[in-house]
């Protein structure tokens, strides 16, 4: 999956699903290929069709271009599409479901707010991709 978007500044990005490490992510990268950043996830095979957002980056050098919203965006609309319920640990996941979940849901979408229990899924795949 790789989709074409445009920033703020109207330039070509491209954003891509990588599930090629121990902890998945879709990335946004520039039209020449240079890496502008990452909303990482899991999806716990014990809790069948959830997907966990728990850290979402974009390289400071590329502020300010809406690359995190668009990233947002697309890994939502790909979670619909594959039918995966989304857990928001993500401070900026969270928000935009604060702010859009209606619209999201509306869309197809389905989340549930965190547990600890999540957390600890979190945790764990961190220290097992280590």
């Amino acid at each position: 999956m790789t989709e074409l978007r445009t920033d703020r500044t109207g330039a070509p990005v491209h954003i891509a699903l990588d599930e090629t490490r121990a902890i998945s992510a879709y990335t946004v990268r520039l039209d020449d290929g240079t890496f502008a950043g990452r909303a990482d996830f899991v999806d716990p095979p014990e809790a069948g069709g959830e997907r966990i957002f728990f850290h979402t980056e974009i390289a400071e050098e590329f502020g300010g271009r809406g690359l995190a919203g668009l990233l947002v965006r697309e890994a939502l609309a790909d979670s619909i599409r594959k039918g995966r319920i989304v857990v928001p640990v993500c401070p900026l996941f969270s928000k935009h479901l604060d702010k859009h979940g209606e619209d999201y849901k509306a869309d197809g979408g389905r989340f549930r707010r965190p547990r600890p229990a999540d957390l600890t899924t979190v945790k764990q795949a961190i220290e097992g991709g280590a």
